[in-house]
């Protein structure tokens, strides 16, 4: 319904405030659509909070022509005079690990900071990592506010909400991390959408951290549009898992899901490339090199990989070059880069 793009919505509030606020804030993040609610009810805690959601116009039962016209009027004025276009709604990049500690947060943290760069967009990176994230970690960054802000609040999660829950890194890219502390309570997918659905109005670009969190695959994480990062190590259980999770959840995605092999060094356990290909049954589309001399200098210094050069941060800048449809980096043709990209 709300694809129709109206130009005024009402909502009644009283059947079930909660899920009508929540479809006040859907409606806000969606479009330029004004919205009204009314109610039997002059609570002015539900006022507050029903503006809090986006809505414009508080209107009290019983409703009088009179008023609803005034409202009208309003309305009215504040609409554009004429439509803007719709925003192209922004690109997903799930990164996901065959198994916890593969490294997904390192790449899926420099990833975004080099989209942020490279694309010159507005980028979002979102840490599902639980119980406790690392993103900020990895990125020097002290953060305010959290995911679970975020979920509590879901209900009132527009634009304007999730933008006071973010941290911005130096390099220009938003950030959302997990919590500091062990959550009360587990998220719902519901919470989890509704996150996403408004983030996708408000960035161009999403970069999400999902951990090893292949419980979300009922989401909207992992809809039809999302491009998958899928991080494996060759390592006996690394590949096992990285071969489940691709022959029963994305043997369907065709060029939607990228195999990404970090501190690759080759021939680890005996085995090439042939192997590898055979035991994932897909071939890997990146290869990051073991660089442990970088990895660990900058987990000292608190610098992101991607602002300094090294075989790491090189492999990782060609990925979101290629993930914004950028030509591939210069430094890549002047032989700079080790593995990068296979085929």
């Amino acid at each position: 319904m709300l694809e129709k793009e109206f130009d005024v919505v009402i909502v009644e509030l009283d059947s079930d405030p909660e899920y009508a606020l929540s479809v006040v804030g859907s409606i806000g993040a969606q479009g330029p659509a004004i919205v009204m609610v009314y109610s039997a009810l002059t609570d002015v805690e539900l006022v507050v909070r029903s503006m809090r959601a986006g809505a414009r116009e508080f209107l009290t039962l019983p409703l009088s022509p009179a008023t609803v016209a005034e409202a009208l009027t309003r309305a009215s004025v504040r609409r554009p005079s004429t439509r803007q276009p719709k925003k192209t709604i922004a690109k997903l990049f799930v990164f996901l690990g065959a198994k916890g500690g593969c490294g997904v947060t390192t790449v899926a943290s420099n990833f975004a900071v080099s989209m942020a760069q490279e694309s010159s967009q507005n980028t979002l990176l979102i840490d599902l990592g639980l119980p406790l994230g690392d993103v900020a970690i990895n990125l020097g960054m002290t953060t305010e506010y959290s995911t679970s802000n975020a979920f509590q609040e879901s209900s009132r999660l527009d634009g304007n909400f999730l933008s006071s829950l973010l941290a911005k890194h130096s390099s220009g890219l938003a950030v959302l991390a997990a919590p500091n502390e062990f959550p009360r309570s587990n998220s719902s997918n519901e919470a989890l959408d509704k996150l996403l659905a408004v983030s996708r109005q408000s960035f161009d670009n999403i970069v999400v951290d999902a951990g090893a969190r292949i419980d979300l695959r009922g989401t909207s994480l992992f809809d039809e549009s999302a491009n998958i990062y899928l991080i494996t190590q060759v390592g006996v259980s690394e590949l096992r898992n990285a071969n489940r999770m691709i022959s029963q959840f994305f043997a369907t995605r065709g060029h939607k899901l990228q195999i990404v092999l970090n501190r690759f060094m080759p021939h680890a356990l005996g085995l090439d490339e042939e192997h590898v290909t055979k035991t994932l049954t897909l071939p890997a589309q990146w290869r990051i090199p073991d660089d442990y001399a970088s990895a660990r200098r900058t987990q000292k210094t608190a610098t992101p990989l991607a602002l300094e050069d090294s075989p790491i941060s090189r492999v990782i800048r060609q990925m979101a070059r290629t993930a914004c449809g950028l030509p591939a980096d210069s430094e890549k043709k002047k032989g700079f880069s080790l593995f990068g990209r296979v085929g």
